[in-house]
């Protein structure tokens, strides 16, 4: 079942007297429990697409749909309770919060949409065990490495849902390579790479 579908999206930018069409008419279609990298040249409109997807941007046309609800026909704040609840962040410098330690840090997104007490310690407990940092829940979060603080955030992002649908937008070759699917954005649109469908298979082989 198709937990993201994207149809015929459209964003332009203008820069002076140009109109810059970063998303022409793109298209994709993502399942549940799929995880997904999404590859292309700086400045090709990756972060515009996230934007777009999690109603942080609105689109000039086209759709949205994450569960069957249309993300593009939201108003605030619906947008922003629906992203809260939703979907989780991950981003390329984390966005910890340093006034926390490790585990207030992914209990802070169960809180946020009402889980408190005692079930949220342990759900964030829990995941922070699973991603390996169960010795290091009530430590700071500045004196964590790079790596940690990214599985913090990870953490963060999937607290609330398990079997949860990933989208990477990356410039990692291996990290695609690991996803069940690649999808290039080139000129507007979104194409399944060539090897798309085998690459998820092969990083599980190896």
């Amino acid at each position: 079942m198709n937990v993201l579908i994207i149809r015929q999206l459209c964003r332009s930018f203008r820069e002076g007297v140009r109109v810059h069409r970063v998303l022409d008419q793109a298209d994709a279609r993502v399942a549940g429990g799929e995880a997904v990298a999404v590859i292309g040249r700086s400045g090709s409109g990756k972060s515009t697409l996230l934007n777009l997807i999690s109603g942080i941007d609105r689109a000039d046309s086209g759709t949205v749909e994450i569960d069957g609800r249309d993300v593009t026909a939201l108003i605030e704040p619906q947008r922003t309770l629906f992203r809260r609840a939703r979907i989780g962040f991950v981003y390329q410098f984390f966005n910890l919060l340093p006034t926390l330690d490790v585990e207030e840090n992914v209990r802070l997104a169960l809180e946020l949409n009402g889980v408190r007490g005692a079930e949220a310690r342990q759900r964030s407990a829990a995941m922070l065990t699973e991603v390996g940092l169960g010795d290091r829940l009530h430590g700071a979060v500045d004196a964590l490495s790079g790596g940690e603080q990214q599985r913090v955030a990870i953490a963060r992002a999937i607290t609330r849902a398990r079997g949860a649908t990933l989208l990477v937008v990356t410039h990692d070759e291996a990290l695609a390579r690991s996803a069940d699917r690649v999808l290039e954005l080139r000129d507007g649109q979104l194409h399944e790479a060539a090897d798309s469908h085998s690459s998820g298979r092969r990083a599980a082989a190896r």
